[in-house]
């Protein structure tokens, strides 16, 4: 066995939560999918396929445990390289589903490169910063880790795929973490803002409320020069935005999004276009109660009325069958798991172990809480899983090994929590 291997050092606590909501992800998805009609379990249905998928991870799981701890210092260019070459080579090569271009058909399997990057994405940022010492305050530092994400993100549009898209995006709150000058979020929350504060109203009303915010400022901070030049820079840019977001909106968003968007927003009701799969989920929802209708006994589960179930809406699934207890303990498990890694990642002393482990959650927190809102009609209905329990070889494997890496690296902490 390999000297850098040491179970006692393992964090158990983590490793049994994976293992425990991959086994929930399995029994739901066997529910959704109906795959208790079948003859046998062994038949190729979804269920079959995630329990094959599954058994790969705990090999990969594994495999990644035996690794020294200096091959991800060594290797991870290569293989964000790697991660690279096989997201051009979906241009070659690759199948399209679902109006994505973001597969590779073997047989009867399907994978998806997007989904690798996320982890050797990771491990670039992690290589590149912490050879630099994070110093991510330069305008270079910041520009080639931009860069880094900023590659896949390219490739990724083209497919195209926005749910993915997001997820690399949100490596902007690990930036923010170590040292990110407060402006880039500053700007990126302000944007968020007046995105939809411009659909909701109009162009005219939002730009008369920042010039009023702006003049207060002004008056209070008068004797502020500092501020006052910060202020300006913000209110020119944000009064660019203002008058920007209605082209944003009609021309880069497809006809589905914008629907989706204004679904979400209460600007429309549609239950039988756009918003059929949010509220067919509010259903499935509002019929779980407390303590749900029982494994395998949900109506709409078992009626399908609820498309993609065994997928992006493998959550309904739980909060029909399980109730309002079943679905507050899954998000448990997940809150108690990133706080968890969030905590441990602060006690790493090794820097690239610790911004890695920050991407780890980071990206588990970005998909979790955009597919639970999507679910319950928080916010739009955009295509990203739920971390280990949603129907997906490519997704599944991928967070193994994301949290396989994350385990090995925080394996080898001096501190101990």
């Amino acid at each position: 066995m390999n000297n850098d291997v040491n179970i006692r050092k393992i964090d158990w606590t983590s490793v049994m939560i994976l293992f425990v909501l991959v086994m929930l992800g399995l029994g739901n998805i066997y529910s959704s999918s109906q795959a208790y009609l079948l003859d046998s379990i062994f038949t190729m249905n979804s269920f079959s396929k995630q329990l094959f998928f599954a058994i790969a991870s705990i090999f990969i799981f594994l495999f990644v445990q035996i690794l020294p701890y200096s091959f991800f210092t060594k290797y991870a260019s290569i293989l964000y390289l790697l991660s690279i070459i096989s997201l051009i080579g979906l241009f070659l090569f690759g199948s399209e589903i679902n109006g994505a271009l973001a597969w590779y058909q073997f047989g009867g399997f399907s994978l998806q490169p997007s989904e690798f990057a996320k982890p050797f994405t990771a491990l670039a940022l992690a290589k590149y910063l912490s050879d630099i010492n994070s110093n991510i305050k330069t305008i270079k530092t910041q520009f080639y880790s931009f860069l880094i994400i900023l590659i896949p993100i390219i490739l990724i549009i083209l497919q195209p795929d926005p749910g993915t898209i997001i997820i690399f995006l949100s490596f902007f709150l690990v930036f923010y973490k170590i040292g990110l000058p407060s402006i880039y979020m500053n700007f990126f929350i302000g944007f968020i803002v007046l995105f939809f504060a411009t659909i909701l109203l109009s162009p005219n009303y939002v730009m008369i409320f920042l010039t009023f915010l702006t003049l207060l400022l002004l008056y209070f901070l008068k004797k502020k020069s500092y501020y006052i030049k910060k202020i300006l820079v913000y209110t020119t840019v944000f009064s660019v935005f203002i008058y920007s977001v209605d082209f944003i909106f009609n021309n880069v968003f497809e006809q589905r999004h914008r629907d989706r968007f204004n679904i979400v927003m209460g600007l429309e009701e549609d239950y039988r276009g756009s918003g059929y799969n949010t509220n067919q989920s509010r259903i499935a929802f509002a019929s779980g109660g407390m303590f749900g209708e029982g494994f395998l006994k949900g109506s709409q589960t078992r009626g399908n009325f609820v498309p993609e179930q065994h997928t992006d809406y493998i959550f309904s699934t739980v909060g029909e069958e399980w109730g309002f207890l079943g679905a507050s303990s899954i998000i448990i498990l997940f809150t108690f798991l990133m706080l968890r890694i969030s905590k441990r990642a602060e006690l790493q002393r090794n820097l690239f172990s610790k911004i890695y482990s920050y991407s780890t959650v980071t990206i588990i927190f970005t998909h979790f809480f955009i597919n639970i809102g999507m679910v319950i009609g928080l916010v739009p209905t955009i295509g990203i899983p739920l971390p280990f329990l949603s129907y997906g070889g490519s997704s599944l494997m991928a967070f193994v090994l994301l949290f396989s890496i994350y385990i090995k690296l925080d394996s080898q902490r001096t501190s101990r929590w």
